[in-house]
């Protein structure tokens, strides 16, 4: 087998990833715009900003990239036929005293409560669009909680789709509908929801990224993070400055080049 690559290139390619290596480590540790015992704002390289969103995007929290955005705004940049799905609620009544509130939680109020880690009543979906997994179905093949996935396939009843990454990555697999109620419920009963257990992936989480590994990754920075390591977690989902782009705002709505970053070294004083 014979490598047509450059010695050059490969030397400088080589450089590229180790200075990339280099200056997250500075990030993680704290040692850019030292001292840094907590908050300090870092500059973000000037060929890292970008002026546009770019697909897989990560951020801050969920809602940061508002839902609107993900189920309209790019699904109608899929020009595919658009296909529905909706929640059936209902209530735990084991847990209702006064059958008298049973009146007033109509499927209305029900469809219309959103909360962590239950799906929406409306799933708006076409092929193509990438999803992601909110429960664990089948951890040998691949889907578990935070696994992203592709649309292939929509049925009434059960959706089939492609694993975007990991060790299963191109396998298909079929996603039932599903009983969910929230681990802690917010309201003073049990909501249970009949739905498909994914939410419209276009953008995930920091947190939610931990542990992938993605050629190509857009940063989306519209407020500054507020805990330990959550820069470098980001930053560190690729290999290369070539795979990532950034965004930053200020707090009102203006592009710029320093984000805050948040580390507290006594975190280390005992590694």
């Amino acid at each position: 087998m014979t490598c047509d690559c450059n010695p050059g290139q490969m030397k400088l390619k080589k450089k590229e990833i180790a200075d990339f290596s280099k200056w997250l480590f500075q990030i993680g540790e704290g040692k850019l715009s030292e001292p840094n015992d907590g908050f300090a704002d870092i500059q973000v390289p000037p060929e890292l900003l970008i002026t546009d969103y770019t697909d897989p995007i990560v951020s801050i929290v969920n809602s940061t990239y508002p839902d609107f955005i993900e189920n309209y705004q790019s699904n109608d940049y899929l020009k595919r036929v658009t296909k529905d799905y909706y929640s059936s609620n209902t209530i735990d009544r084991s847990e209702i005293h006064d059958t008298n509130v049973i009146d007033i939680l109509t499927p209305e109020f029900l469809s219309s409560l959103t909360t962590s880690g239950l799906p929406n009543h409306l799933i708006r979906l076409k092929v193509g669009t990438p999803v992601m997994l909110m429960r664990n179905i089948d951890q040998p093949e691949g889907l578990c909680n935070g696994t992203r996935v592709m649309i292939t396939k929509m049925g009434n009843h059960v959706i089939e789709a492609k694993i975007m990454a990991g060790k299963c990555c191109g396998t298909l697999v079929y996603i039932p509908r599903m009983d969910m109620s929230p681990s802690q419920s917010p309201w003073p009963f049990k909501l249970k929801r009949r739905q498909f257990p994914i939410i419209v992936s276009y953008a995930m989480a920091i947190n939610k990224s931990q542990g992938q590994s993605l050629d190509t990754v857009g940063l989306y920075l519209p407020r500054d993070v507020f805990t330990h390591g959550q820069i470098y977690v980001a930053l560190s989902r690729v290999t290369t400055k070539q795979g990532i782009n950034i965004l930053v705002y200020d707090e009102i709505g203006m592009l710029k080049s320093t984000t805050t970053n948040v580390v507290y070294k006594e975190v280390f004083h005992n590694i």
